[in-house]
């Protein structure tokens, strides 16, 4: 029997107005830690739009978290805030969560797992309750829910693995919707949920590991220092890259740092670039860089020397003045031009006038 540890806090969500479906394909969004540290919110994949300001009654929102994990994986920052295992087929493993009610009415709040994939765009949540194989497999506990304002309760997750299952990592996630009327046409959804990243196979654990490239330095049209890097997956799991960049002995023995960098998530063989976008005042250099990237305890590092080179200002001026400098020779010569053609013209019309005589 497996044994687990409390973990997780709340996330939340609020509904937004929505004509489609609620969940139509939702993108990647900032990764937790930063506000939603356990789960996922979930707008259109189009950019989200403001509250419907017509709906009815307050507004509504949902929490989730995840309350225990395995012992094995407190290292492991991914399992505090998702559902990360490896089992063997046949193996069925139970995770207890809470759903919580923050709005100030009461609220039906519907908990169900869906489909979800990681693709060369990152973790990739399916519309609506599409099924997958990982979350036919999953079943909740009293998924319907009627909770009071402020209420919050206690849901037993249940995943059993099928004994034929086929070696290899799925995902899916587990939702708490909320939704209300807003209009004839218009639904205000909003549901948060916990990713669920599960290995099947014999043996132990797949490996995880991944390859950071050489950091580079360069400057963005409008001057701004950014720091690049090219990581590519090696191992048997997918991974959620995070991390922070350091710079030290800048000139006159400057340091900076510690600045945060993270990625999508990256597929099994797949790669992608860490951008960190720094201070726009931070001098050309050289400085000496360092990336520390982990995903749950799976931690890589590298070092290099940088510079951002001049800032393009001075060449976008010098690129005015040239354009300006044509504009005014270009409009000189127009202007000759147009004197010849009427000092031509009036010296026919005097000719005409007066003949000179024979």
């Amino acid at each position: 029997m497996t044994a687990l540890v409390t973990v997780g806090a709340t996330v939340l969500a609020t509904p937004y107005a929505s004509a489609a479906p609620v969940g139509v394909h939702a993108p990647d969004l900032p990764e937790a830690g930063q506000e939603a540290p356990d789960g996922e919110r979930s707008p259109d994949r189009a950019e989200r739009p403001s509250p419907d300001p017509t709906a009815v009654g307050p507004a509504s929102s949902v929490g989730i978290r995840l309350l225990d994990a395995p012992v094995e994986r407190r290292a492991d920052s991914r399992a505090r805030r998702y559902i990360v295992d490896h089992v063997h087929p046949g193996t069925t493993i139970k995770r207890r969560i809470v759903v919580q009610n923050t709005s100030e009415v009461r609220r039906a709040i519907a908990v169900y797992a869906a489909a979800a994939d990681v693709t060369t765009e990152g973790f990739s949540f399916a519309a609506d309750r599409t099924e997958n194989e990982l979350s036919s497999w999953i079943h909740v506990d009293d998924g319907k829910l009627q909770l009071d304002a402020d209420q919050e309760t206690e849901l037993l997750v249940t995943i059993a693995v099928p004994a034929k299952a086929e070696q290899r990592e799925r995902y899916a996630v587990i939702w708490a919707e909320v939704s209300g009327d807003g209009g004839q046409t218009v639904r205000n959804v909003g549901r948060v949920g916990i990713r669920v990243y599960l290995s099947v196979g014999p043996g132990g654990e797949p490996v995880s590991g991944f390859e950071i490239g050489r950091l580079t330095g360069s400057r963005m049209p409008d001057g701004t220092p950014v720091v690049t890097a090219d990581v590519r997956n090696t191992g048997k799991r997918a991974l959620d890259l995070a991390g922070e960049l350091r710079l030290r002995d800048g000139p006159g023995g400057l340091t900076a740092g510690p600045i945060r960098a993270e990625a999508q998530t990256l597929a099994l063989g797949g790669t992608t670039t860490v951008r960190v976008v720094l201070d726009p005042r931070l001098p050309d250099g050289p400085w000496t860089g360092k990336l520390d990237l982990a995903s749950g305890w799976t931690k890589r590092d590298t070092s290099g020397t940088l510079t951002f080179g001049a800032a393009p200002a001075a060449v976008s001026d010098t690129s005015d003045r040239s354009d300006r400098s044509g504009q005014v020779l270009t409009g000189g010569l127009v202007a000759s031009g147009l004197v010849l053609v009427l000092l031509v013209a009036y010296a026919y019309r005097r000719r005409t006038r007066h003949p000179v005589p024979a």
